[in-house]
Order: structure tokens, then C-alpha cells, then sequence
């Protein structure tokens, strides 16, 4: 508890100066300087590196799009559903959709143009502050790298899926700079608030768990 609330207070403040970096405009020559380095010489639209990494980078973006973090959420709740657990499964899609909802708000709050970088297989129709791709994907594959953690006994099991969470959040967010669609305080933002938004959930249901208003948790992945 006391360790959530220390991240909550450090990705609030990371948040708050973001925003402030970016509403003021300080922030936006460093973010140029970085992306121009990640583009072809001759061409700002061409990532750099041959159109199989490209490729690479476009198939690991699709891990947080819409479609893939829908399927996911549903096997997860399909999971949940199957264990009776009715509540934390309804608690589940709250979350999502959720953070769905704040992202779109957020982004329309900002108003930030995309940068002129994005490749031109890209196809973006939202503003850029913060990073949708980012924020849900920290919202969606952490709460389920959580999920996992506090189902499983073993403290290598644990450590393995939160580990995994954060390396398909840190990915998805790196493979939008890299595709120019973000600049990179977009995607720390997105990272940031999907941080704040999980872990304020999952805080939720801990007390909401303490007052028997949803199920408790249960060990399923023992030491073998």
C-alpha cells in the first residue's frame, strides 16, 4: 500500500510537469531534436534502419491499439468469469473502459497536433498529448501483470509477470516515437497517467476486497 501510494505521488508529479512543459512549449524542441534523430537522412518520414525493423516496430505498436487490448481484456475477463468472479471481472472492464474514456478526454483537453514525422503507413486520427497507445497499454497490461502477481505463489512468478507488463507497456510506448506518431513527452505522459489510473484501481479493489464488496483473490499458480 504504502509503495503504491509512493509511485501514485512520483508518476503524479512526472505528470503534472509534463503538462507544463508542454502547455508552455519548452519541451518541444527537444522533442523534435529526438524524433529528426530517429528519422533517415533526406527523408523526416522515413524511420531509420531497413523496412524489416520498421516492420518490427509496426507490429509491436499493434499491441496497444484498440483491437489487440479489447482481445486481451476479454480473454482476461473470460478468465475471471470462468473463477466466479464475477465482481473483480466487472471491476476489470470498468477499468478499461475507464481509462479508455480519460485518454480520449485528456487528449481532446490538450489539443497537441501530431508531430510531422509519422511514416506514412501510419494512420492517426486523435491529437498526440498523451500517448492513447501508451496510457492504455500501462492501463491494460499492467492491471493484468498485477492480476497475475497476486494469483500466483511463487515470488519468480510474480517478478516474471511484472516484469512482463512493464517490458510490452515500455515497447508499445518506445515503437510510437520510433514510428514518429508521438513525441516522446506524449508517450511519457501516457505512461504517467496509465500508471496513475492502474495503480488508483488497484487501490480500489484492495479496499474494496477489505470490505468483502468484491472477491478475494486466490492462489492458483503454485510452486511445482
Amino acid at each position: 500500500m504504502l509503495g503504491a501510494l509512493a509511485i501514485l505521488a512520483v508518476a503524479g508529479w512526472l505528470s503534472a510537469e509534463l503538462v507544463d512543459e508542454v502547455l508552455e512549449g519548452d519541451a518541444q524542441p527537444y522533442d523534435e531534436w529526438i524524433l529528426k534523430q530517429l528519422r533517415a537522412p533526406g527523408d523526416m518520414t522515413d524511420p531509420i534502419g531497413p523496412v524489416w525493423v520498421e516492420d518490427i516496430w509496426r507490429d509491436i505498436t499493434a499491441l496497444g491499439g484498440g483491437p489487440v487490448l479489447a482481445l486481451v481484456t476479454l480473454a482476461t475477463g473470460g478468465y475471471l468469469l470462468m473463477g466466479k468472479r464475477y465482481r473483480t471481472a466487472g471491476l476489470m472492464f470498468l477499468v478499461t473502459i475507464g481509462g479508455l474514456v480519460v485518454s480520449i478526454l485528456l487528449k481532446d483537453l490538450f489539443d497537441r497536433p501530431r508531430p510531422e514525422f509519422a511514416s506514412g503507413t501510419s494512420h492517426v486520427m486523435t491529437a498526440s498529448f498523451p500517448s492513447g497507445h501508451s496510457m492504455l497499454s500501462a492501463i491494460v497490461y499492467l492491471t493484468l501483470a498485477a492480476l497475475l502477481a497476486r494469483t500466483s505463489r511463487p515470488l519468480r512468478f510474480k517478478i516474471y509477470f511484472l516484469i512482463l507488463g512493464l517490458t510490452l507497456t515500455a515497447l508499445v510506448g518506445l515503437s510510437r516515437i520510433y514510428l514518429g506518431v508521438h513525441y516522446p513527452t506524449d508517450v511519457l505522459a501516457g505512461w504517467s497517467m496509465g500508471l496513475i489510473w492502474a495503480l488508483s484501481c488497484w487501490l480500489a479493489a484492495y479496499l474494496l476486497q477489505r470490505r468483502g464488496l468484491i472477491e478475494q483473490q486466490k492462489d492458483t499458480i503454485e510452486e511445482p
